[in-house]
């Protein structure tokens, strides 16, 4: 058993809403209004830690700008006193918002911070460009660049596509790992793996996506969604999402005085690459995270990667040689969607499930260590390392 420092961040409290497939459910839900109400369920959770609430970090892609976590944060009813801060890493923006408040615990600045993501892809404002020099009207776009003019800066689902077909990942190998996780997130929402965490609204109480039968039969029948001659689909990649997510951030101590389950978080890690292959990315954030630490990727037990992507998971998997009966056992974003935003952390929702429940075969080999990992548009991968309090 690693000895105890009262002093060392970790996890607890984890809640989310149900995920809504954009244009549906949530259509009419904004940004704060997905995420006020998890704030407020992470709160409660935590009252029992007895500390004040330092500060709340989310993660948001598409908002409407200005600081999303400070206006949710007062929605939530979490006090005049209580700041916030958004932070924006396109799609790994949840995890890097958990990122942060770990390390502000760890450094002593914070004893307690809510931390997480959210995205109403539904809401999203439309952005435009002035009109250009001698024009009449102006430009819309629908997401910011990746990288600057002139450098190739492909769409997320153009990169997955170039990424298949330059390591050679097939049509029928994306549908068979898209098989295995729509049916994988069939069955855990089936069998209430995500109940606890869900925090219920008037729209909707359960995740909108998961559906039975979606094999690769089925999947093999779909088109490319990128460009003929593609591999990507509909099928063997996410769902375009509206959803939130957040945690409590503190320390160790604290956690064991109140009795809160929670997850040591022993490190993390940033890399970038070509903006043009994204999917590439995740890998070496995740060796960078497991040289500092000391941890060899065969003793990690449970993984998580956003399954933005068949291929780009597929991608990983290949390059660490990782066990993929380890990878994303209670499903993944392309059974359950992608609100970007908040994706990150139900990464770590998904970890704290797994290490948490006892006897759960899921955490693999009894090693308590588990892995959030996420490619990032423009080319960059994040990675957290955590581990169950014995472990």
């Amino acid at each position: 058993m690693t000895r105890f420092d009262p002093a060392a961040p970790v996890l607890c409290a984890g809640r989310r809403t149900a995920i809504g497939t954009s244009g549906l459910a949530f259509a009419g839900v904004d940004v704060v209004g997905l995420a006020a109400p998890v704030l407020a369920a992470v709160a409660d959770a935590a009252a029992a830690l007895d500390r004040p609430i330092d500060d709340v970090v989310l993660g948001n892609c598409l908002g409407p700008g200005g600081d999303i976590a400070r206006v949710a944060a007062l929605a939530a009813g979490l006090g005049d006193d209580v700041p916030g801060v958004t932070v924006d890493r396109q799609c790994g923006s949840g995890l890097d918002a958990v990122l942060q408040a770990a390390a502000r615990v760890r450094a002593g600045d914070a004893e307690l911070v809510l931390a997480g993501g959210a995205e109403s892809a539904s809401t999203a404002p439309w952005r435009f460009w002035p009109p250009a020099a001698g024009g009449a009207e102006p430009v819309r776009y629908t997401r910011a660049p990746f990288a600057p003019a002139g450098d190739p800066d492909p769409d997320m689902g153009e990169a997955a596509d170039l990424l298949a077909g330059k390591l050679g990942i097939s049509r029928a190998e994306q549908d068979r790992y898209a098989a295995r996780s729509h049916r994988l997130t069939h069955a855990a929402a089936t069998a209430g793996r995500y109940a606890a965490e869900i925090v219920a609204r008037p729209e909707l109480t359960a995740d909108q996506r998961p559906r039975p039968g979606l094999d690769e039969r089925r999947l093999a029948r779909l088109r490319p969604a990128f460009g003929t001659g593609g591999t990507v689909t509909a099928g063997n990649s996410c769902g375009v999402s509206d959803g939130a997510a957040a945690l409590a951030v503190t320390t160790a101590g604290a956690a064991r005085a109140a009795g809160l389950p929670y997850l040591r978080v022993l490190g993390s890690a940033v890399a970038a690459g070509r903006p043009d292959l994204p999917g590439l990315a995740p890998a070496p954030a995740v060796r960078r995270v497991l040289d500092r630490t000391g941890v060899a990727i065969a003793d990690v037990g449970a993984v998580e990667i956003t399954e933005a992507f068949a291929s780009v998971v597929l991608a990983v998997v290949d390059d660490l040689g990782l066990d993929e009966d380890r990878v994303c056992t209670e499903g993944g974003a392309i059974g359950l969607g992608h609100p970007w935003g908040a994706s990150g952390t139900i990464l770590l929702l998904r970890l704290l499930s797994r290490l948490l429940t006892p006897g759960d075969p899921a955490a693999g080999a009894g090693s308590g260590l588990g892995l959030a990992a996420c490619a990032i548009g423009g080319g960059q991968g994040l990675a957290m390392l955590l581990a169950h309090p014995e472990a």
